[in-house]
């Protein structure tokens, strides 16, 4: 297991990450078959299978009457009708079957009655460091990852919970893709319900680290969101996977950017128990993981700081997105993912359930 004191937590500024160019992300080309019970155990996906992940633009619109629809735009692939509601537009009504059953009924399409989720998984180098053991944390119990680490890093529980949100959605018949960034789009997988897109997911995860050259990669959110937007054309939802550890000047004009898009969001910030209380007690070097260099240093001198630095910025993180109107989740690399993202899901369900009839 690489040293767990090399750490990327070691700059006067250890929260903030840089930007650089690169080549654009593409698609996956060649990818291996990977079983999901090495992120996931089958007892956490049989757990999640019974939850449903809602968009909070879908309720409002089913709270409202679909006065106003929450999407922009017509799909013309038909899924069903439903009475019509005064408001509605008249364009929409179904003539054919008014003369028949002598009812108003509207056509709606799939892009009215289904979710589309955006999964956008952050790969910069900060996202490799992990002092968990792989055997520990892999659902299948195995000794090392697949490009051979014994550590289970962040990136590998952002494939969890990448791959368990997909799980979710696709169970339901909804549509789900994936984001792979870090300077930029690095990684997709196209939006899809058909079967066999969960995993080209997983296996799209699993095969971006073991590529030399997408190690040790700054982040870059605003350049990659502009990336991974460009093509979508309705509201979507889009659950944003990192450790967030970037400039939050350039998180929040995101955020921002996202909210004045109606998109929802969901963010879970991923951080190992070690990047969390510090517990490093020896002086030794500390290595930045995005090419910032290594500094020798006594972790017990700078201990109380750290924590204090690291308490804001998380505190800060989870403001942006509670104040754009959107959920938060803190999650630690060492916790198993079944419970917190189950409890996760159902809080946020109940939630919108209760928006829905009040």
């Amino acid at each position: 297991m690489p040293d767990p004191r090399q750490s990327d937590l070691y700059e006067h500024d250890p929260l903030a990450g840089a930007a650089a160019s690169g080549s654009p992300g593409t698609s996956p080309s060649e990818q291996v078959e990977v079983d999901p019970s090495l992120y996931l155990h089958p007892q956490t996906l049989a757990r999640l299978g019974t939850f449903e992940l809602r968009a909070k633009m879908i309720v409002e619109g089913i709270s409202s009457g679909w006065h106003r629809s929450p999407f922009q735009g017509f799909s013309v692939e038909f899924a069903q009708h439903r009475p019509y509601v005064p408001g509605d537009d008249i364009r929409r009504l179904d003539w054919k079957v008014y003369a028949r059953t002598d009812r108003l009924q509207i056509k709606q399409t799939h892009q009215e009655t289904t979710l589309d989720l955006i999964v956008m998984v952050d790969s910069s180098g900060s996202m490799s460091y992990g002092s968990r053991s792989f055997e520990d944390a892999s659902g299948e119990g195995k000794k090392t990852s697949l490009d051979g680490r014994s550590n289970w890093s962040k990136y590998d529980h952002a494939t969890a919970v990448a791959a368990a949100l997909s799980y979710i959605t696709l169970h339901q018949g909804d549509r789900a893709g994936l984001i792979v960034y870090a300077d930029e789009v690095r990684a997709s997988v196209r939006r899809s319900s058909s079967q066999g897109t969960w995993r080209q997911i997983v296996g799209a995860l699993s095969m971006h680290p073991l590529a030399l050259e997408n190690r040790s990669r700054p982040t870059a959110i605003a350049r990659a969101m502009d990336q991974a937007l460009a093509s979508v054309s309705n509201r979507c939802l889009i659950a944003l996977v990192s450790d967030f550890f970037m400039d939050l000047g350039e998180l929040e004009d995101a955020v921002a950017r996202l909210r004045h898009r109606r998109h929802d969001v969901i963010a879970f910030q991923i951080l190992d128990r070690a990047e969390l209380e510090f517990d490093f007690t020896e002086p030794a070097p500390f290595e930045g993981l995005e090419e910032e260099g290594r500094i020798k240093l006594d972790p017990r001198a700078i201990r109380d700081s750290y924590l204090e630095l690291i308490k804001e910025h998380i505190s800060r993180t989870e403001k942006i997105f509670r104040g754009a109107g959107y959920d938060y989740q803190l999650l630690s690399t060492h916790d198993w993912l079944g419970p917190p993202m189950a409890a996760f899901v159902a809080r946020r369900n109940a939630i919108l359930k209760r928006s829905k009839y009040a």
